[in-house]
């Protein structure tokens, strides 16, 4: 098969170990800087041009996009769906997760565990906001935040007030999470892979971090999930619509509290802690779809 890495950094741990791992199935496998692609949308003939040639030779993509350019970067992939190239990731999907809000809202209506969360429109009740997720202390996180940046714990109750307030100040979207004491400083990543949980990490935060992301100094180790955080984690990705995400969950007392479903995973974390070949997991999905429509495809221009 001829696949497409969406990405702008080829240097990238997870790009250049999905570039190798397709590369020694027998794949050709190229990487593709999604901000510089051009699309020609013409009636039944939709393009993706690329450095002055057009991109219609691919039978697979892997979208690896960027917060920060999520409407670009889902466009393109929406182009070459209709393009009818298998996609990883969906173009849907992909906003979709990149909207904590709308998110959660998913994952609550699926009957999933999550934590008590409180989305406003700039009020000035913070005492009610903070006492409807069970007091202080409370964590308070940016709409757009990524890898734990825009992520703050306020200990008390004044502390969040200040902090919510300072947020509405400059007319930042938050939301209001209660606090879950007993995962101390830990969650859970399960990564998902065509509806298969094909590994998991605990992620433990550094000391006097709260946040347990690896970006932010955190340490990660194997671990092995018990059934209901196997069905928590599968379940949010194929309600998201995703083939491929990594559920973070949080460890508590009344079960898995979802609190994240990530559509760009890294690979480093979770390769480096479970040693299971991620990268090679995610290409195998693309055989098992994209190659049956190649095969399609060849029989009706034969």
């Amino acid at each position: 098969m001829n696949i497409a890495i969406l990405s702008r950094d080829a240097k990238l741990y997870s790009t250049k170990r999905l570039k190798e791992a397709g590369e020694s199935r027998g794949h050709k496998v190229e990487i593709i800087d999604h901000m510089k692609c051009m699309l020609l949308i013409e009636k039944q003939n939709p393009m993706v041009w690329y450095n002055g040639r057009k991109l219609d030779y691919f039978d697979a993509i892997i979208p690896r996009i960027g917060a920060s350019v999520t409407f670009y970067g889902a466009a393109v992939v929406r182009q070459f769906e209709m393009m009818k190239v298998f996609t990883a990731i969906e173009s849907q999907a992909l906003i979709r997760s990149r909207d904590k809000l709308r998110s959660m809202q998913i994952l609550s209506r699926a009957g999933l565990g999550l934590p008590k969360t409180i989305f406003m429109d700039y009020s000035r009740d913070t005492e009610g906001v903070i006492e409807a997720v069970g007091g202080a202390p409370v964590v308070i996180k940016l709409l757009e935040g990524t890898q734990g940046l825009g992520v703050v714990l306020a200990e008390n109750k004044k502390a969040a007030q200040s902090v919510i307030e300072a947020f509405h100040g400059v007319k930042a979207r938050i939301i209001v999470q209660e606090f879950i004491k007993e995962a101390k400083g830990a969650d859970i990543r399960a990564f998902v892979v065509n509806g298969e949980v094909v590994g998991a990490m605990r992620r433990q935060a550094r000391d006097g971090e709260f946040r347990s992301n690896l970006h932010r100094g955190g340490h990660a180790h194997v671990v092995k999930l018990n059934r209901q955080e196997k069905h928590a984690a599968t379940i949010a990705a194929k309600k998201m619509g995703l083939g491929v995400a990594g559920v973070d969950m949080l460890p508590s007392h009344r079960g898995p509290l979802i609190i994240e479903v990530n559509s760009s995973p890294g690979l480093e974390g979770i390769e480096g802690a479970t040693k299971v070949d991620i990268a090679g997991k995610i290409i195998q999905y693309l055989e098992k779809n994209a190659g049956k429509k190649k095969i399609q495809k060849d029989k009706v221009n034969a």
